[in-house]
């Protein structure tokens, strides 16, 4: 079995397992999207609740270049390392759902970094809430131009 095959079968059988039945109403239907052509997997809740229309999006995963994007998780499950488990290694999942300059410090693969020549390019954004530490900028010089939140050292 190729990788691509491997990893298609690995989320289709971790987000068959992640959804519950039955849903919370009968107006509310639990669906599993698979788009093997696009490489897009979700699992989304559609429905009535009353006169509230729901469309909840749970989980949302894609393939893309090799690799597995965690784009959503809205479960307790901590889907790469159920993906690990499963024989993905860690290298061929991106957490898509942090920020480009974080994904380094989570153990995770991360797509190729941000080159100096566009990092320059970048608008220096003051008191940005998204930067906690200097560590999260210590391999991005152009966010130490940053003003960092007052609790920072």
């Amino acid at each position: 079995m190729d990788k691509l095959t491997h990893y298609r079968d690995c989320i289709k059988t971790l987000l068959k397992e992640q959804v519950y039945h039955p849903s919370p109403t009968d107006d509310i239907e639990s669906q599993l999207i698979f788009d093997s052509e696009g490489d897009h997997y979700l699992w989304v809740n559609v429905g009535w609740n009353g006169l509230d229309y729901i469309y909840a999006c749970f989980v949302h995963l894609d393939i893309k270049e090799g690799k597995i994007w965690i784009q959503r998780n809205g479960t307790e499950l901590d889907i790469a390392h159920a993906l690990v488990e499963m024989g993905v290694p860690q290298s061929d999942i991106i957490l898509g759902l942090h920020p480009p300059y974080k994904r380094p410090y989570t153990g995770y693969g991360t797509p190729e970094l941000i080159p100096e020549s566009e990092l320059q390019q970048l608008p220096v954004v003051e008191n940005d809430p998204r930067i906690y530490s200097l560590t999260d900028v210590q391999h991005y010089p152009r966010f130490t131009k940053l003003c960092l939140p007052k609790n920072c050292n």
